[in-house]
Parts: C-alpha cells; structure tokens; sequence
C-alpha cells in the first residue's frame, strides 16, 4: 500500500531515516574529491572497510584519438555519421543521443538510435532521411535509426521514424519497443515546423511496417520530453521534462483502466487516454519541497503525492507553468532515466546557480512507486575545474549495469566520461572522450549519450553526440563489489 503524507511523516518520526533505501544502488556518496579517475587501489584498513578496488583501472590515451579505456578493454566504431551509410544509400544521421538495445532474430542485436537534431532539414549537413511511409513532419530534421549488429560483425542501419524534432534519451519498453522522446515543443509556424512537435513516438525495431505513419503519443503530454519508462508491474509511464524558467517536472502517466500493454496497444488510445499528473514531495516532517534540488544529503527520501496535470497539450499555457507556487515539486535538468530494482532511477543533471546552498553537479533518484517514495542516491558535488580528469559532472543518460550499480554519461564541461557508481558509494571511469573536450559554448564540445549493455550484458554501446559515433565497448566486464 502506498504511504499517504501523514503515514510518511509518521514513520519518519519513529524511524529517523524514513524509509528504507530500496534497491541494488545504495546511498552513493560522491563529491568532486571522492570521483578519482583512477580509484582501483585501497590498502590496510581501508581496503578491509571497502572490500577492495573497484572499477578496472586508469584510462589509457587513444592512439585513435577517440576513446579512452582501461587496459583490456576495446571499442568498436558501429555508425560514424559522414562516413557509415543507411541502406537506402545515404549517410547515416547526426547528433546521436538516447539508444536501447535489444535481441533480434538469428543472434543479432537491434540498436534504436536517437538523433537530436532540432529545427529545419536545411540546418544539417545529415538530417534523419525522409523516409517513405515513415514521417511526421517533413520540415523536422530529427528521427531515429535502427542499427542491426550480425553475428560476424557486419552492420545494417534503416529509418525507424523520421521527421520529428530534438529527439533525447527516449525509453524501451518491457514488450521490446523503443519510445523516442522530442524535447522541443515548436507549434506549427514556429522555426519552419509544418506541426505540432513537443511528444513521444513508439518505433519496433523488429517490425518496419509498424512503424508506418508515425502517431504522436499524445496522451503523454506536450512539452520538452527528456526520457521514459514503463513500469512492467503497475503499467505507469514516467517521463521527465528538461526545461527551466520554471525548472521542468517528473511526470506520471496512469492508463485507463482495463487497458492491456503491448505492442501497437498504445496506437489504440485516444489523445486524451488515461491521466497524466506532476509530483508534489514532501520530507520526513511533512514539509512541502519545492525543487529537488533542495536535497543536499545522500539518502534524503520524499514522500510523493500526485496531481493531474490540467492541459496535457499545452495548447495556451505550457505544462510545467499550468500550477502555482506550493502545488507541485521541479527539478533542475531532469534528464536519463532507467527502470530497474523495481522502480525508476531518475538523473538531475546538475543545479550550479539556481539553489544557493544546494548546488551540485549531478543527482540521481529512485523513486520506489510501492512506497511512494523518491530518494537521493547520488550526489555530485561542484567539479571545480572540469578541464582536469579526476572528477565527473552532469550526468545525462543512465542505465542499470547486469555487473551492479549505475552507469552514467556525462554531459558536463571540459572532459567527458562514461563512469560507475557501485552500490556502497565508489566511483570509478570507464571511458574518457578523447575526440572532442571544451564547453557546451565551444564548437568541439561534445557529450556522451546512449549508454545501454547488449541483451547478454558483454557488450556496453554509448555515443558520442557530436559529430555522431555509435561505439561498442567490450572488456574483462567483472561484477563491482561493494568498494
């Protein structure tokens, strides 16, 4: 049963921490000295406190000049925007972002790539191709691909959907599809678009014809979406909104009743279908909480209440601004999220001047949707020189590791990483950009997305964004102790 608001308080008065940390990833305690890049060696009593090293080692300089990895470990290059083709002959798209993987027929993988390309075809040099049947809207640059891994090595790549905007980090669902997720929301008329943008599209990887004549999801809402997941139990969707001036919101999508999911069920449903609703949070004494950027301490949990959402399409007024002060809670760059353990593991990117007091780079959530609860597991603090390799900062997409706890890409400033966080706190690099380092204001500045592990866990995919390279990472992966 779900805990009410005078439950919550109640227990967390005899208690003292609330409820317990559910889940695989425990209190992951983090700040910028605490993220060594190389921290995989601990003696005496500290090696007897945390179980030993973890994570495998430092990064060794790519003589490529693309990836660096641990001793070991290599990569692959799957898509390179410019240089790898789609079937149809042109050159596979740019900007990769959000990517899930899944198992295909006669052993081979199926990647779903985002491209996050925003505004009219003509500002790209490689665009998401219009293909045949497979449109929304033919001024938008942005879509997806599908990119087929063979046993052997060899790559075919196809449009999933194509004219939709700026799509993100997106979500796979528990019947094996793929959920792209626009975080633009132009009207029809603005910056060229012929429609309305600001939605979610389901694409199956397995089945091109399904994909024909792409239907925005509307009944998911229409604002700057980020990510998705399906809770495979209760039927939820959660989706979180990158937005600010006001911050952006982490929603919740109840289905009509008697509805079953599944494949091409969600093309079914009315625009209106179900109630979409925004959190409102409250800690341990009751209080209101009105960002949860507020939060400043590992293992801070929050109560959640949910409140409809009056005017999902934003057709006057958008979304995140339809509620006055005290009626719900936001959050600073909500961006990744994964389902595992249970419930969603939910990424803040990070909030360096919008909460004096509370600024980090970086946070992660797990919101327990049997409690009804949200609760801080990781924190990062400040990186105060993002130019120096030993501490990450504003973490983006996020995937549940088969070898324990979280990875996360990083979409900071200065160095880029793909990182580990183990389930007692420990951080360690798994990957360093060595192709493209600066600011999101510099014009070689590029961030890691898309991290996923292949159906049987051996191989981790990731991006990175710009120019647009689809990299498969193998290695002696190895299950991370508790550190």
């Amino acid at each position: 049963m779900s805990l009410t608001r005078r439950d919550f308080a109640r227990r967390s008065a005899v208690t003292g921490a609330g409820v317990a940390l559910i889940g695989s990833v425990g209190a992951l305690a983090t700040a910028p000295g605490a993220l060594a890049s190389q921290d995989t060696e601990t003696t005496g009593d500290d090696a007897e406190r945390h179980g030993g090293a973890v994570g495998y080692g430092p990064l060794l300089a790519d003589p490529k000049g693309i990836l660096a990895l641990p001793a070991g470990f290599s990569y692959r290059v799957i898509t390179y925007s410019g240089k790898t083709k789609l079937e149809s002959g042109e050159s596979t798209p740019s900007n990769h972002d959000g990517t899930a993987a899944f198992a295909g027929p006669r052993g081979t993988t199926l990647l779903v790539n985002n491209h996050e390309l925003k505004g009219p075809r003509s500002k790209w040099t490689y665009p998401v191709p219009l293909a045949e049947g497979l449109v929304y809207d033919p001024a938008a640059s942005g879509g997806c691909t599908v990119v087929e891994v063979r046993p052997g090595g060899a790559v075919a790549e196809w449009v999933g959907i194509a004219g939709t905007s700026t799509n993100c980090a997106g979500g796979s669902t528990p019947w094996g599809t793929w959920l792209t997720c626009e975080e633009n929301s132009d009207r029809a008329g603005e910056n060229g678009m012929t429609k309305d943008h600001g939605y979610v599209f389901e694409v199956d990887p397995a089945d091109r014809r399904a994909n024909r004549n792409p239907k925005p999801l509307k009944f998911f809402g229409r604002y700057d979406h980020e990510a998705v997941v399906i809770d495979p139990k209760r039927g939820h969707a959660y989706l979180t909104e990158d937005d600010s001036d006001p911050n952006g919101l982490f929603f919740r999508w109840v289905p009509p009743q008697g509805f079953t999911h599944g494949r091409g069920k969600f093309r079914t449903l009315a625009d209106d279908a179900g109630v979409l609703q925004a959190p409102k949070c409250y800690d341990s004494g009751g209080r209101y909480v009105d960002d949860l950027s507020r939060a400043t301490k590992i293992g801070t949990v929050y109560g959640v209440d949910w409140v409809e959402v009056p005017d999902r399409d934003a057709k006057t007024v958008a979304v995140r601004e339809q509620f006055d002060t005290g009626e719900i809670t936001r959050a600073r760059k909500l961006e990744g999220m994964w389902w595992g353990d249970g419930g969603a593991y939910i990424v803040s990117s990070y909030a360096r001047d919008e909460s004096p007091g509370a600024e980090h780079d970086g946070q992660v959530w797990f919101y327990d949707p049997k409690r009804r609860t949200l609760t801080l597991k990781v924190l990062l603090g400040v990186n105060p020189d993002p130019s120096v390799d030993g501490a990450f900062d504003g973490p983006d997409n996020i995937t549940v590791s088969p070898y324990g706890g979280l990875v996360l890409a990083e979409d900071g400033e200065g160095i880029s990483h793909l990182f580990g966080a183990t389930d007692s706190g420990r951080t360690y690099p798994i990957a360093r950009n060595d192709l493209n380092v600066g600011t999101e204001e510099e014009p070689e500045y590029s961030e890691f997305a898309g991290v996923t592990f292949s159906p049987d866990g051996k191989t981790l995919y990731a991006n990175i964004q710009k120019p647009g390279i689809l990299l498969a990472i193998t290695g002696p992966w190895q299950r991370q102790m508790r550190g």
